[in-house]
């Protein structure tokens, strides 16, 4: 392996850094979008009970359900939608409250989606870019009107390896990015599904 990158060239090393930080985000937004680490299946139940008990009233309601937003980011929005309700607050403001909560969960959940596309989309250029350092050293190679063997040898391993590292990257980023989307959107939906029917709870 450390052959192969010796005859990439310099240009794979930038290639390089880009694999092992898309890595890391496909490893680290697969671990965190799991249903339950957003949206445990007992949570929905546990802020029903929360709502129904006296415990919580306008006074104590951001401590009482403090437990209750740290558990999940789902908790978050059942969190926000007990309080405004603790505190007399109407449909419309339980609704905006669990809306903005919402926002913030989303953002949790869409984090590093956008370093991991600009991964996919870089990875291909950075390619590109080692490819035509490649050509550089070849077309060097025939100067002066005689060919040096060794340099082109290397500048045909520049421009080939980096074209195979670009896609390389490329591919599996941008798949885990499809991937990471469709569980991040799935994760929303499950969120959205909680959070109506803790509101019609609490408004029946």
């Amino acid at each position: 392996m450390y052959d192969i990158l010796i005859a990439a060239g310099w240009p794979v090393w930038p290639l390089l850094i880009t694999s092992i930080a898309g890595l890391a985000i496909l490893i680290e937004r697969a671990w965190f979008l799991q249903a339950k680490r957003i949206t445990p299946p007992h949570l929905l139940e546990g802020a029903i009970q929360l709502a129904n008990s006296k415990a919580v009233n306008a006074v104590n309601a951001a401590e009482t359900t403090q437990a209750l937003a740290d558990a999940a980011p789902l908790g978050q929005i059942l969190a926000a939608a007990i309080v405004e309700k603790a505190q007399g607050s109407g449909e419309e403001k339980i609704m905006a409250s669990m809306q903005e909560a919402a926002i913030s969960v989303n953002l949790l959940l869409e984090r590093y989606m956008g370093a991991l596309a600009t991964i996919a989309t870089i990875a291909p250029l950075l390619g590109l870019f080692g490819t035509v350092v490649g050509m550089i050293e070849i077309f060097g190679s025939q100067q002066g009107g005689s060919t040096n063997p060794q340099q082109l040898a290397h500048g045909i391993s520049i421009a080939l390896y980096n074209t195979a590292f670009g896609l390389l990257i490329a591919i599996p980023a941008y798949t885990g990015w499809r991937a990471l989307k469709a569980m991040a959107e799935k994760r929303q939906y499950e969120c959205d599904v909680a959070a109506k029917k803790l509101l019609r709870h609490l408004l029946a």
